[in-house]
């Protein structure tokens, strides 16, 4: 059996050590070893070659994009997995561009961790659904022009908006998913030319696009 040489990048030892025991009980995986930083791991890819590096996205100094993107220049045959706590959109589509072939929550379950270092190896791109639809959700709402009309469901996020309530709120109110609430949103901004909430709904009520609350 031909072993998957994997590299553990993370600053938090705890997360290090516990990634290592676990992923050491599967015969076909090969703990080359860790780093606590993104420094640390171009070193020791240098030096060793991995063919899968999980990455942890926030460390200090080099964060995980900035040693994603490192690897994809200096050692392209390398593949990185990010693996992290984040799942805004942002985050995911920069791991994304910086090279990285996967994308998994660190409270994914150890099959599918060990799964995506599989597929990677195999030059096979995985990744959790809630980076798929961040990566949906950023490609859609580039294509959306401004000042293009709003929808029904998007006036009515628009309009909570305006109340003051958050993403969480909203999905509450409307019953639909985070996910979708966070893709409405995005689409907002892009139609009203917006780069924030805020600067969202003054724009809104300059444009008595929506009525002020209470009004």
């Amino acid at each position: 059996m031909q072993k998957i040489d994997v590299l553990i990048v993370d600053d938090h030892p705890t997360v290090r050590l516990g990634l290592e025991a676990i992923l050491n009980r599967f015969e076909d995986l090969e703990i080359l070893g860790t780093a606590d930083s993104g420094e640390f791991a171009l070193e020791l890819c240098r030096r060793n070659e991995p063919d899968v590096v999980l990455v942890d996205i926030h460390m200090p100094g080099m964060d995980g994009i900035e040693t994603i993107a490192a690897l994809k220049r200096e050692l392209p045959a390398i593949r990185t997995i990010a693996l992290t706590y984040s799942e805004d959109d942002e985050t995911v589509v920069k791991a994304v561009e910086a090279g990285a072939i996967g994308y998994l929550h660190k409270t994914a379950e150890v099959t599918a961790i060990a799964d995506a270092i599989r597929a990677a190896a195999g030059g096979k791109r995985s990744l959790a659904p809630e980076a798929l639809e961040a990566i949906i959700r950023s490609k859609t709402s580039q294509q959306v022009p401004p000042d293009a009309e709003l929808t029904e469901r998007e006036m009515d996020v628009l309009t909570l908006m305006v109340k003051g309530l958050k993403n969480p709120q909203i999905a509450s109110t409307l019953s639909i998913s985070l996910s979708t609430v966070k893709f409405h949103v995005g689409v907002i901004l892009k139609k009203l030319d917006a780069q924030t909430r805020t600067e969202a709904v003054v724009l809104a009520l300059d444009k008595g696009i929506v009525q002020r609350p209470n009004s």
